[in-house]
């Protein structure tokens, strides 16, 4: 009983309405975000607004990660892990994107927040380092949004 002509032609057609499907919901699928949250070892870092131009250093017992939001996008710009993949893994800025240094036990994540919830505050987190190499206004401090206590 082999193969028949039509079965092949009805496999093939299977996997390409899958396939324009996934493209389909990779493209129109996620919403744009407003946020990134950066989670450091399972606890949460801090929140940043990506509409303000900002540079993130982060310097923990595990290594050094150096995060940029600019243009709403936010990426991995530096990071001292020994593989380097989370400067690979480009831009991120839609809804539930992320970007994951597994070495150093970052994730950045992309979500959306109510509005009335991105005013900056920060509690003191002595680890965050806005850095003095910035391309930000200094008005545009890289203060998170929310940092956890």
């Amino acid at each position: 009983m082999g193969i028949k002509k039509r079965d092949g032609i009805f496999g093939l057609s299977v996997i390409g309405i899958g396939l324009i499907l996934m493209l389909a919901m990779n493209v129109y699928g996620k919403t744009p975000g407003n946020q990134i949250k950066i989670t450091a070892d399972g606890t949460v870092y801090g929140i940043y607004s990506l509409k303000v131009n900002q540079k993130i250093e982060i310097t923990e017992e595990w290594g050094h990660n150096h995060i940029v939001i600019k243009d709403g996008e936010a990426y991995m710009e530096d990071a001292d892990c020994p593989d380097g993949y989370c400067e690979q893994q480009g831009k991120i800025s839609k809804e539930k994107e992320t970007i994951v240094c597994l070495p150093h036990k970052l994730v950045v994540e992309v979500i959306t927040a109510e509005e009335e919830n991105t005013g900056d505050s920060n509690s003191g987190n002595d680890s965050y380092d806005a850095g003095e190499e910035t391309d930000v206004a200094e008005d545009e401090a890289a203060a998170p949004d929310v940092i956890a206590k």
